[in-house]
């Protein structure tokens, strides 16, 4: 078999996974609507009356959400995590995960998106608690 006929065979595998992958989409249904995506499509000037390439914008941006998502909440671990290891003779009685701002911009950066937040955004787990409620 030459070089020629196993790069079309390839291409021809590559060719089927795609085109099996695209009527998948088909039958999803995915977190984000079709509508929803459509709507920021057309924001942006693009138009496509195909369902499958909505779906796929909605699949393509439903993995970028879990991925900061996810390195949010590392960022959020290592950051309670530093904070208990400086007061080791207190004990966190609270052991609450809270994304902060800092750590959603730390995440978002990692991916190329610099975030920059007002100043009254909340970012203290005790921030906008009454006394009485903070004491808790």
């Amino acid at each position: 078999m030459n070089h020629n006929q196993q790069s079309n065979d390839g291409k021809h595998d590559d060719d089927a996974a795609l085109s099996e992958f695209l009527a998948s989409l088909m039958d999803y249904t995915p977190t984000i609507p079709d509508e929803l995506v459509e709507h920021y499509l057309a924001k942006s000037g693009f138009q496509c009356p195909d369902v499958r390439l909505i779906r796929l914008v909605a699949v393509a941006t439903q993995k970028f959400v879990a991925e900061v998502a996810s390195d949010a909440l590392q960022q959020c671990k290592a950051r309670q995590a530093a904070v208990v290891k400086d007061k080791r003779e207190k004990q966190q009685k609270d052991k609450r995960l809270i994304l902060t701002m800092e750590d959603l911009s730390k995440a978002l950066r990692e991916h190329g998106v610099n975030v920059k937040h007002q100043e009254y955004f909340a970012d203290s787990p005790s921030a906008g608690m009454d006394s009485a409620t903070r004491d808790e």
